[in-house]
C-alpha cells in the first residue's frame, strides 16, 4: 500500500512541476488566461498530493509502531525506499520551480502597479492610498 500512495504522491508532484512550468513559459509570453485557468487543476492536484502524503504518513506510521525496535530502512524495501528519495527529489524540484515562477510574478506584479502608479497617482491619507487629486497623466471629463 506504501508503494502505491508513493507513486500517486510522485505523479501529482511530477503534474504540479509541469504545470508550474506551464505558468513560467505563459508569464513570459504574458499569457495570463492560461495561468488562471490552470489555477483549478493546480488546487486540485495539490490537494492529491496533501491526502496521498498522509496516507503515506500513516503507513509509515503504521510500520513503525508494529515493529518499534527496528529502523524504518529495515522496514521499508528498496523500491520503496527509492520512492521516498525520488519524493524528495521531486520536492526540492518543486521548490526550485517554484521559486522562479514567484519571483516572475513578483516583478510583473511591480510592473503593473507602476504602470497603475503612473496613470493614477495615489497618496497615503493615514493607512489609506488614495488617487492624487493633481492627476496630471489621466484626466476624468463627465
Amino acid at each position: 500500500m506504501l508503494s502505491h500512495h508513493l507513486q500517486g504522491a510522485l505523479a501529482d508532484l511530477k503534474d504540479l512541476i509541469q504545470i508550474t512550468e506551464s505558468d513560467i513559459t505563459d508569464i513570459k509570453e504574458a499569457k495570463n488566461d492560461p495561468q488562471f485557468d490552470r489555477l483549478s487543476l493546480k488546487e486540485e492536484k495539490l490537494k492529491s498530493f496533501e491526502t496521498k502524503k498522509a496516507m503515506i504518513d500513516h503507513e509509515i506510521s503504521s510500520l513503525m509502531s508494529k515493529n518499534p525496535d527496528m529502523d524504518l530502512p529495515q522496514l521499508i524495501s528498496e523500491e520503496q525506499h527509492n520512492q521516498l528519495d525520488d519524493l524528495k527529489a521531486e520536492l526540492n524540484k518543486l521548490r526550485d520551480v517554484n521559486k522562479h515562477y514567484a519571483r516572475l510574478v513578483l516583478v510583473v506584479s511591480n510592473l503593473y502597479n507602476t504602470f497603475l502608479e503612473r496613470i493614477v497617482p495615489t497618496e497615503m491619507q493615514g493607512y489609506n492610498k488614495v488617487a492624487s487629486k493633481n492627476s496630471t497623466i489621466l484626466e476624468v471629463r463627465a
